[in-house]
């Protein structure tokens, strides 16, 4: 049986340069999960976990199916209330902008074969089997065909704001404007990977 290994079948997607560069992306659906509060906290890893598990759950369906799959790279949207924060620039705002306020959706991109059914029914078997309540908030979310400008930033993540003011000026210069929330993939384990040897493609969605 081939085994469908999205990182290397889309490998643009899972590529960024240490420059600036604007991008084309198509469609996408992915498995996720929302929440808001800092990243270095437990409910913040309780959602991870719960989302992995409907992942594998997932794969394991589709796996009994014949079409197997390798669980792709942890990825996220980040966003805050830009009304209240209408003054932080996009460079700013994770350091002017304290942890708790920010809102997230945690992503974890799916082959096209994978039915709206089969995600149903993954969600529920870990709710029932693994008894992880959590997974009750997994979704099937579809991120629209769009444009952004991405860069790869090595470093540890409070160093991100260096790499986003870059991607701002690239961002001005080229007469562009945002056109929805921040966009991560996380292409190290950051459990396992020493905070300065992370790889982190950053992107932020333009028009």
């Amino acid at each position: 049986m081939n085994k469908l290994d999205l990182t290397k079948k889309y490998k643009q997607y899972y590529t960024a340069k240490s420059q600036p560069e604007l991008i084309h992306l198509e469609e996408i659906t992915y498995l996720s999960l929302e929440g808001q509060g800092d990243p270095s906290g437990e409910e913040y890893a309780a959602n991870i976990s719960a989302l992995y598990s409907v992942a594998y759950a997932l794969k394991f369906l589709c796996k009994a199916s014949g079409n197997d799959f390798v669980v792709a790279r942890l990825e996220g949207q980040w966003w805050f209330d830009e009304t209240r924060y209408a003054a932080v620039s996009m460079d700013d705002a994770p350091v002017k902008i304290p942890r708790a306020q920010w809102h997230y959706r945690m992503l974890i991109r799916m082959p096209g074969l994978v039915a709206p059914s089969q995600v149903s029914e993954a969600v529920k078997q870990v709710m029932e089997k693994k008894k992880i309540a959590l997974a009750g908030k997994v979704k099937r979310f579809t991120l629209p065909a769009t444009q952004a400008v991405q860069m790869l930033h090595t470093g540890p993540f409070n160093k991100e704001p260096e790499t986003l003011k870059v991607m701002l000026q690239f961002i001005q210069e080229h007469q562009l404007s945002r056109n929805g929330v921040h966009h991560e993939i996380y292409l190290s384990d950051f459990r396992k990977t020493a905070a300065d040897k992370l790889k982190t493609i950053l992107r932020e969605p333009v028009k």
